[in-house]
Formats: C-alpha cells, structure tokens, sequence
C-alpha cells in the first residue's frame, strides 16, 4: 500500500502541487481494481455479506440497523424479485483507493480505535483492540465503498445501479462522523470523472441530514451540482458546508408526507432546469420515515416509494444514469420500506431487476 502524499478532494490545476497531486489521484484512479466487468446475467444490484456490521453486539448501541443491508436483499428475495446468483459482489477499497479522496492522516487516524468509536457513535469500541475494529467494523464500511464507486460504472452501461450499502455523506477528504467513516460519495465522483470520462454530475440528497461531507469536498467544483433536501433542526448543523449547497432545501421537523413529495417536485423542476448531469448519485436515505427517532420527519412508507420513484423518473426524463445508495435510516423498518420501494421501482419498470439488461 502507498504512502505516497494525500490528494486535496477537489480538483484544479492551477498550482504546481495542485497539478502534481491531480495526476497522482489519476494514477491511483487508473491503478485500481474496484472497476471490473459483470456479465450481463447479473442485475446492477450490489451488496455482499461482508456489508453487516456484527461485533459482539456493540453495534446494537448505536441506533442504526447494522444489519439493514442484509435484510433489504432478503426481502427483495423472498418477494421473487431477486436471485441472490444475479447479485454483484464488490471488491474492498484499498488503501490506495481511499486516498483518491482522502487525507493519509485522516486514515492514520483510524488505527486509533477511540477515534473509529467517535466517528461511529459507539464509545466501547475506543477500548478494543484496533485489529478488530480494522476487521468488524472498518472492512464492512470498506467494501461498501468499492459498491458504491463500482456502482458508477454499472449505472452508465445499465442505466442505473443501486448499492445496497453506502450513503456515508458525513464524511469528507480529511474527517469522518455520524456513523460515517469514508468519503464513498466522493470517491465515486472521481472514478466517474476519471475512469467514465464524466464531467457532470449531480448530487440529490434526500436523506434526513445535511450531507456535509461532500458538500466540503466539492465546494466550488462547478462540475457536481448538489441538491440538498434536509431537516435543519438536526445533526450535523454544519453551517459552513450549508454555503456550498447549490439547491438548498430545508424541510423541518414534523414534515408531513404531502408536504414533503410536493416539495421534492418542485426542487426537481428546479435542479433539471440549472443543471445538465452525465451521471446521478441518489442518496436514499429512509430516515425521513415517520417515528424514526433521528430524522424528525414524518413521511410514510407509500410516501418513501413515491419519493423514490419521482427521482427515478426525474433520470429516466433527463436520459441520465443513475446510481442509488441507501444511506440513513434508523428504524427496523427501514429494510421493508426500501425493499417495497425497489419492488414499486419494478413494477413501474422504471428499473428492471430480474431481467438481463437492467435498463431504466
């Protein structure tokens, strides 16, 4: 593995460093083995059981359902909507793909294991031994992120592509939290722009929180147009990376599910209307279902398909590959919930699982 310098997570070539640091990102970029080939018989659907977090039931104390993924892909099974052969495996982001976008001091802080505790809200795990908080907790979150940047690639041969995993929108180039340890949005971001020859690309971000992770890493890339749709009444209230949201939409605690989907309509007329992106990167986040104790919102299971199915439409309208990510969601409920929406996407076929060519 590299210990080569660390890569600003945005690009410019206007300095020297800046343009030295841009090719060694490249190489990295190009070097990488998360990008591979899926045979046709495969849905660009990506999970593997590597995703579920199971440690000794320490993940129990954080409110997240570390178990969620595993669950989305036995509902989506036992429904008959999807055959666990046709499902992707992802490889595990190494070293050397993380510091595409991150600092190497920001991964050396996570050999500590107090630091990997604050950054997943779980304090015991400061007093485990770091190779197995490297093990049960840093490698899930790992080939996670090699889902998320493979799913970039899938979505632009099938249309779309939805990883099971990902979502981890707190995090930035050089400092994790909120359950949030790398930069998978990001790091997909410059795969795509790299690998996919993609210039534009669009952020829309309806997960309950503000996504202040990439909202740091590309403020003033006028190459990825952030919307942004969040309750401001919570966590992270990070109002400096609030000043580089390009659509900012703010939807307050005790939001009903009509309110809600009207105002997503409305910021989706508005976002097709300033932008024109290669690529898509949904964050799905089911924490803006009602009861979730996090996301203070209150919209209904039919109202998070719905949601969905409107963003799904949104790139299909607009020709434009779309990768889906799953992202928070803090309710045992939630597997069921996304699970029933992928089966909506479905029977809308606005996506199609079970066939072959997976076009949207």
């Amino acid at each position: 593995m590299s210990t080569q310098p660390s890569i600003p997570a945005t690009s410019s070539s206007s300095t020297p460093n800046q343009s030295d640091a841009e090719a060694l990102r490249r190489s990295r970029v190009l070097a990488s083995k998360l990008y591979f080939d899926v045979p046709r018989n495969k849905a660009p659907i990506i999970y593997s059981r590597d995703y579920d977090i199971a440690f000794f039931g320490i993940e129990k104390l954080h409110p997240f359902d570390s178990a969620k993924w595993g669950r989305i892909c036995k509902f989506l099974i036992d429904a008959g909507l999807l055959n666990k052969n046709c499902i992707v495996e992802p490889a595990e982001a190494t070293k050397d793909d993380l510091l595409v976008v991150h600092s190497e001091g920001y991964l050396k802080s996570l050999k500590s294991s107090l630091n990997v505790a604050v950054i997943i809200e779980v304090p015991p795990v400061a007093l485990l031994p770091n190779f197995l908080v490297q093990k049960n907790v840093l490698y899930p979150f790992q080939k996670q992120v090699g889902g998320t940047i493979l799913a970039a690639k899938l979505a632009k041969e099938r249309g779309w592509a939805i990883n099971v995993g990902g979502g981890f929108h707190h995090c930035c180039a050089t400092k994790g939290g909120g359950f949030c340890v790398y930069a998978d949005i990001s790091l997909c971001i410059h795969y795509a722009f790299i690998r996919l020859n993609i210039s534009r690309v669009m952020i829309i971000d309806l997960d309950a929180h503000q996504g202040n992770g990439h909202e740091k890493d590309f403020s003033g890339d006028s190459r990825v147009y952030i919307l942004d749709m969040y309750n401001p009444d919570i966590y992270p209230f990070d109002y400096e990376a609030r000043g580089y949201i390009d659509q900012k939409v703010e939807v307050r605690s005790g939001t009903s599910t009509n309110d809600y989907l009207m105002k997503l309509d409305e910021a989706l007329k508005v976002a097709g209307s300033k932008f024109d992106p290669e690529l898509l990167i949904y964050n799905a986040g089911t924490d803006i279902l009602d009861g979730d104790p996090l996301g203070r919102l209150k919209v209904s299971p039919d109202g998070i398909a719905n949601r969905d199915e409107k963003v799904f439409r949104f790139a299909r309208e607009k020709n434009v590959p779309l990768v889906m990510v799953t992202s928070g969601g803090y309710m045992k409920s939630s597997a069921k919930v996304i699970a029933d929406s992928l089966l909506n996407l479905s029977k809308k076929c606005l996506v199609d699982i079970g066939g072959s060519s997976g076009r949207i």
